[in-house]
């Protein structure tokens, strides 16, 4: 008797399954995509470069509203009190920061006289994002030496303009996130997206074979 082979269904059926995952965890997370790749070192000790961090909406039970550092009894997020916030940052083909919320401003806020000095490059009238144009926040990496609004980073950064906040990192997974999207500049998604689906394809059939093969020996 020939010996049973692998179907087609069983070849594609982890790459379903890894998107059926990707989906599930989009839905409860409230954002897509659910996670993000860190690519810089600006958030160590407590994120550092290649680790993958799950982030959810802003207003997603049970994590509630947005927390800045400078607030009291603050929530410790990601090695440092206050949330870490995935935001777009305009003009910049909406290039998304990886930092944390250092503290609330209002518009027209003179924000430097609540800053900490050490953090800034200048005075209010030095800085093109001083008086605050609208109510935002002043964000900072935890490794750099300034706040983005005083280090040209970003201007005040808006409500509207925060994608998710950070819920946890797992350290390196965020590797292959980087590796994707570094094969999606160059080659395009479609391109990219059909290696991978067919990649999850092979090696899902492949594992599916040498499963068989492991139980029939069993049997034997």
């Amino acid at each position: 008797m020939s010996s049973p082979r692998p179907g087609r269904t069983g070849a594609v059926a982890p790459a379903v399954a890894v998107l059926l995952i990707a989906v599930l965890l989009g839905a409860l997370a409230g954002t897509w995509p659910p996670f993000v790749a860190v690519e810089s070192g600006s958030m160590a000790p407590g994120v550092e470069r290649g680790d993958l961090v799950v982030v959810t909406a802003t207003d997603r039970a049970p994590w509630g509203d947005l927390s800045t550092a400078s607030d009291p009894n603050a929530p410790t997020r990601l090695g440092g009190d206050g949330d870490v916030v995935v935001y777009a940052v305009p003009g910049a083909g909406e290039r998304p920061v990886f930092h944390r919320l250092a503290f609330p401003v209002a518009a027209g806020e003179d924000w430097t006289e609540r800053a900490d000095p050490a953090l800034l490059s200048g005075d209010c009238a030095e800085l093109s994002t001083c008086p605050a144009p609208y109510d935002g926040y002043v964000t900072r990496g935890d490794a750099n030496e300034l706040y983005d609004q005083s280090a040209g980073i970003a201007p005040v950064v808006p409500d509207a303009r925060i994608a998710g906040k950070a819920l946890f990192a797992v350290p390196n997974l965020g590797w292959i996130r980087v590796g994707i999207d570094a094969a999606a500049a160059r080659y395009g998604g479609v391109a990219t997206g059909v290696v991978l689906v067919g990649s999850a394809g092979l090696v899902g059939g492949f594992g599916a074979l040498l499963l068989g093969r492991l139980r029939r020996s069993t049997r034997r």
